[in-house]
């Protein structure tokens, strides 16, 4: 089968586009990279002020419904969680580990940067939970690939950057992290780390091809975190980080959500048992109920305070 396959133009992109397709090929397919700039890429404004949900991936999905490309790949974190009518989630392939970075020129961890050190992030679930790490630390609004943010470090502009384990191992940049977050200190954003293969929902055969690069347990904890967020009507820019996680036996879901200021946060944690067999449906359920939990909490007052 001949499949052109949609990227954004990135270095980490490519990175994942071009595993993808070396996943396809092995199977005997033929792939093409079809490498689309979105309006994430090219402007320079903080996501929260350039509109922010789907910034990465809007183009690549409209390329998709347009025949442009017939299969996208995405950052999980990056994908809005409402669905787009024509279009589903195929797959999920293994996660890479989730963990969040410090990286530093001058420092070697968190605890030795001075008070009032600038610290570089777009992320206000990064931002929400290191200011309870370091309450002292300036932290700014940092924009671009992987490989900019690491010059607009190494130029000064920041005493240190926060980036995903993930984009940086993918990248071959583990010497440069200086220091490497617990989950009990910087928990993920939803979907941190994984790879989300869409397709459209007529192309039955190569959803069907898609399909065998599903990594179940993946795609049954990123469906849970996604859904906790859907339900909850939260974006990738609230700052909320959840994290699914099983064993044997037993299913995991951790998650926090916090107030606009940074200074108000409900935190939960589930266990449920593994069930013989994991089904996405159950995924699903698992998701609405724990969004029902946490709103419960007041959840919904800390994500949407205009509605209170």
């Amino acid at each position: 089968m001949r499949i052109r396959l949609g990227t954004r133009q990135s270095p980490l992109a490519l990175w994942q586009a071009h595993h993808v397709s070396s996943l396809l090929e092995a199977q005997g397919h033929r792939v093409e990279l079809i490498k689309i700039t979105t309006s994430g890429d090219v402007s320079t404004t903080p996501l929260g002020s350039s509109g922010g949900v789907g910034v990465f991936t809007k183009e690549i999905q409209r390329a998709l419904l347009d025949d442009r490309c017939d299969l996208a790949v995405h950052s999980l974190k990056d994908l809005p969680t409402a669905p787009v009518p024509g279009l589903r989630l195929a797959a999920v392939p293994q996660r890479e580990e989730v963990a969040d970075c410090l990286l530093s020129s001058r420092f070697t961890s968190l605890d030795s940067l001075p008070e009032g050190a600038r610290v570089g992030t777009g992320s206000p679930r990064r931002r929400a939970q290191l200011l309870r790490l370091r309450p002292d630390l300036e932290l700014c609004e940092i924009r671009g690939n992987v490989d900019t943010r690491i010059k607009k470090m190494e130029g000064g502009e920041f005493d240190a950057i926060l980036l995903a384990y993930a984009g940086l191992h993918r990248l071959e940049l583990d010497a440069r992290i200086t220091q490497k977050f617990t989950t009990e200190e910087l928990l993920p954003a939803v979907g941190q780390a994984a790879l989300g293969l869409e397709t459209r929902d007529e192309d039955s055969d190569l959803t069907k091809a898609v399909e065998s690069l599903r990594h179940m347990e993946t795609h049954f904890a990123v469906l849970l975190e996604r859904t906790l967020l859907r339900t909850l009507e939260a974006g990738c820019l609230t700052p909320l980080a959840a994290l699914v996680s099983l064993d044997e036996t037993t299913i995991t879901l951790t998650a926090r959500v916090f107030s606009d200021d940074f200074t108000e946060m409900i935190e939960q944690r589930w266990r449920w048992e593994r069930p013989a067999s994991l089904e996405l449906l159950h995924a699903i359920h698992l998701g609405e109920q724990s969004a029902a939990d946490l709103d419960e909490l007041g959840a919904s007052e800390l994500i949407h305070p205009e509605r209170f």
